[in-house]
């Protein structure tokens, strides 16, 4: 007969080591989405000064035009982006416009502009549109703005007060 002792304990298995990678950050999964770093008073300040406009409620209305016709000129994650990077008020006009299949050439953008800002002139929709777009770069930052820029058509560039660089054939 054979006697196994009692008192033995097991022989530990060697687990095979694991490598873990993190999983890539999902944005707002399961959480609220961060606030932007500006508020809807800030952004109406920097077009009013920006455009030098005597009154908030002209800078107001102002920024409520363009920003809704910039909504309808962007799509997919960079529109989702913009809205999540503006203020409430802002995200609500950028997602009150359908997008539109292409964005239109800036000079058609401005040109939308035009009959639903009392006494526009092209040369005025063109100072209002880059008075309201010219101060989100510094707000939004650098990433989200040359995303925004890299689906919009030559020209948007200069309404966000950035240079248009063109590649030399």
């Amino acid at each position: 007969m054979t006697m196994t002792p009692t008192n033995t304990r097991p022989t530990p298995t060697r687990q095979p080591t694991r490598t873990l990678i993190p999983s890539p950050a999902l944005p707002h999964v399961g959480r609220t989405p961060p606030q932007p770093r500006f508020t809807w008073a800030d952004l109406l300040e920097a077009v009013r000064e920006a455009g030098r406009y005597p009154t908030t409620a002209e800078a107001e209305h102002i920024t409520r035009v363009v920003i809704a016709a910039l909504g309808s000129q962007i799509t997919g994650d960079e529109r989702v982006a913009l809205a999540h990077a503006l203020p409430r008020s802002a995200a609500a006009l950028i997602a009150s416009e359908p997008p539109a299949r292409h964005p239109s050439p800036a000079a058609e953008f401005v040109e939308s502009l035009i009959p639903h800002l009392e006494g526009a002139t092209p040369a005025t929709a063109r100072w209002h549109a880059g008075s309201v777009l010219s101060t989100l770069p510094p707000l939004l930052g650098t990433p989200l703005t040359t995303r925004l820029l890299s689906q919009l058509p030559p020209g948007y560039a200069l309404l966000f007060g950035k240079a248009q660089l063109t590649p030399h054939p």
